[in-house]
């Protein structure tokens, strides 16, 4: 396979994924948001972040990229089966907590990696899906 082929290696991936959701929710809380949880799992799947905003209970699903766009951005790697997987998720944790009544939303954060790791780019994207 061609060196820009390769895939990252996965370690790499899970440390770019774990500095994504640090940056994301500093990001959140220096924008008012509490922190409930992070990576939030069950049998199904897992909620990267779990934050309220004033009342209402955010799901924030966190994206990552870095340098080029030249594989896709952050924002197009949520799909639309992403999204299912993430109410789906969502829908466990609210009823193992009896709060299905409860006002939701679905935020996306997109962070983008520059070359010496800084954080280049972050979009925050409020009812996402």
């Amino acid at each position: 396979m061609p060196p820009s082929r390769r895939p990252a290696h996965p370690d790499r991936r899970r440390a770019t994924g774990r500095a994504a959701e640090e940056a994301a929710a500093r990001y959140l809380g220096e924008n008012g948001f509490r922190i409930l949880e992070r990576n939030w799992r069950c049998r199904t799947g897992e909620l990267d972040l779990i934050a309220l905003d004033g009342e209402t209970l955010v799901f924030v699903e966190v994206r990552s990229r870095r340098g080029s766009a030249r594989f896709g951005t952050a924002i197009e790697a949520i799909t639309p089966r992403k999204c299912a997987q993430v109410r789906s998720v969502a829908h466990i944790y609210l009823s193992t907590r009896n709060q299905l009544l409860r006002q939701v939303r679905f935020d996306v954060v997109a962070v983008t990696f520059g070359p010496s790791s800084e954080v280049a780019e972050l979009k925050h994207i409020p009812g996402a899906f």
